[in-house]
């Protein structure tokens, strides 16, 4: 199974759950605190409010809204005929104009929000700034440089999901055997692997979480078994999303971003993937190369030609080449050093361009045979990485795990979304990955993504989507239309969106 937009997943489960705010047809609008109608009309008519012609930028007044749901949708007006813009995700702040559009789909009233669209104050959004769900989703996702939040991946025994904060004798009691020699071991081997940086400093647990309060959910009430503290084991080979870490009566725990409690020790750190792709400046191009052996010598050229080494190259270390070769198979990178070429795998410059490389358009290029991307501006290359398609390799996408191929265009993007496929065979296709990072979707449910539970760019790896490291998915997503506006955690392509080129 592939990842499943937010825009098609509203459709596919609108039999089974309640419609978002908003949904119902609207019978009769009113502008709350509005002025009387009558009296001498403007000399230039004002947009209707409301309407899409009225969703313009507006100077903030004080007045500011919080996404209380787990998608709070944004729609381009308050009529019966809206369309959606986007959403916000549970504890996005926003700022709304006063007054408020009342009807009979949305009783709690229409805010018009910056930098568009209108979101119901209602079932998803709340002008209680201290709502509880608002108190424990304050923590935003990071963007632009790497991974949005602290990720684990569940261990042989996946962990427990509380629903509030256990004591000492609940956790003992749930966890069973070996839990406090499980809790020392964890600590010593994220202290021993480096990995406490990925944590940061741990302190006490924030102030909304209690050991006799349960905490409440962005999507509703949890049905189902309920423990006396937890709601039973997450599924095996889930992947989590923590917003924070904190340290609770000698336990590591971590918060989920649907408001789980989850003890650490029952997963294992995801340590970011240190690959990073080659940012290409206006007066460079293409080649580049990645270095694919785990060794790879540095060298310096003397003056008399030979080669000296001079240390060494990280893995996958992005190479800027010059153009210059040696009849030994050496070739120069920026910097004057040098490398065996047998160790690299090149980009070489195109030959030929597909018709959407015109002017300063952006667009994408995907080669499966080489798992390389580059991003492009017209016919100037601006970016250049080692990405993961499909194991299908060239097969049909419809019956194997191959990525499709084709021109496209990007049409929605999250900044995080829980995926339900794209893991390779490793966890027996129990898939639950929480808040996979930065994804684009260009054509049905094929996305462009980031991948926190593999670090194996460079080689065919998913189940059909376009895989790449974090920091890389995050430059992309920066780069690419259209644009996830700031608090925003997820768009509808309105306009022309960014072009995705996947080829053999």
């Amino acid at each position: 199974m592939r990842l499943l937009p937010f825009a098609t997943f509203s459709i596919l489960l609108a039999c089974s759950r309640p419609d978002p705010p908003g949904a119902l047809r609207a019978k009769a609008t009113q502008l709350v605190g509005s002025p009387s109608s009558s009296g001498s009309a403007a000399a230039r008519p004002a947009p209707k409010l409301g309407t899409a012609a009225d969703a313009l930028p507006f100077s903030p007044t004080g007045r500011r809204l919080v996404s209380i749901a787990w998608r709070t949708w944004i729609y381009t007006d308050t009529e019966a005929r809206r369309e959606r813009y986007g959403y916000l995700r549970a504890g996005a702040v926003v700022d709304a104009r006063d007054p408020p559009i009342v009807n009979d789909s949305c009783e709690g009233g229409w805010y018009r929000i910056n930098p568009r669209g209108f979101v119901c104050v209602g079932m998803g959004a709340s002008l209680d700034l201290k709502h509880p769900v608002a108190v424990a989703s304050t923590v935003r996702p990071g963007r632009g440089a790497g991974l949005p939040y602290i990720y684990g991946m569940a261990e042989d025994v996946a962990p427990l999901l509380y629903f509030r904060l256990p004591t000492a004798d609940e956790a003992k009691d749930s966890e069973g055997p070996g839990f406090e020699e499980r809790v020392t071991a964890y600590k010593d081997r994220i202290t021993r692997e480096g990995l406490s940086t990925v944590l940061g400093e741990l302190g006490a647990p924030p102030d909304f979480l209690s050991t006799r309060r349960a905490l409440e959910k962005p999507y509703g009430a949890v049905q189902g078994l309920r423990y006396s503290a937890h709601m039973g084991r997450a599924a095996p080979g889930s992947g989590f999303a923590f917003s924070r870490a904190f340290e609770w009566q000698g336990r590591w725990y971590g918060l989920t971003t649907e408001l789980d409690v989850v003890g650490l020790e029952r997963t294992r750190l995801v340590k970011p993937s240190l690959l990073r792709g080659v940012v290409l400046p206006s007066d460079a191009g293409l080649p580049v190369a990645f270095v694919t052996s785990r060794y790879s010598v540095r060298y310096s050229q003397t003056a008399t030609g030979e080669f000296k080494p001079n240390g060494a190259f990280g893995y996958r270390e992005g190479l800027r080449l010059t153009g210059r070769g040696s009849p030994g198979g050496m070739v120069e990178a920026n910097g004057g050093v040098w490398a065996a070429d047998a160790t690299l795998r090149r980009i070489e410059p195109r030959t030929n361009f597909p018709s959407v490389a015109t002017g300063d358009r952006k667009w994408i290029d995907v080669s499966i045979q080489d798992q390389t991307l580059v991003a492009y501006e017209g016919r100037r290359p601006v970016f250049a990485t080692l990405v993961s398609t499909g194991i299908g390799g060239m097969g049909d996408p419809a019956t194997t795990n191959a990525t499709v191929r084709g021109t496209f265009m990007i049409y929605s993007k999250e900044v995080s979304s829980t995926m339900d496929g794209d893991i390779v065979q490793a966890t027996a296709d129990s898939y639950a990955l929480r808040d996979v990072p930065f994804v684009q979707y260009f054509h049905q449910g094929y996305a462009l993504h980031g991948a926190y539970w593999h670090d194996e760019f460079g080689k065919a790896r998913s189940h059909g989507c376009v895989n790449l490291a974090p920091a890389d998915a995050a430059w992309l997503f920066e780069w690419t239309d259209p644009v996830v506006p700031p608090d925003w955690h997820g768009v509808v392509n309105k306009e022309r969106g960014t072009v995705v080129h996947v080829r053999p």
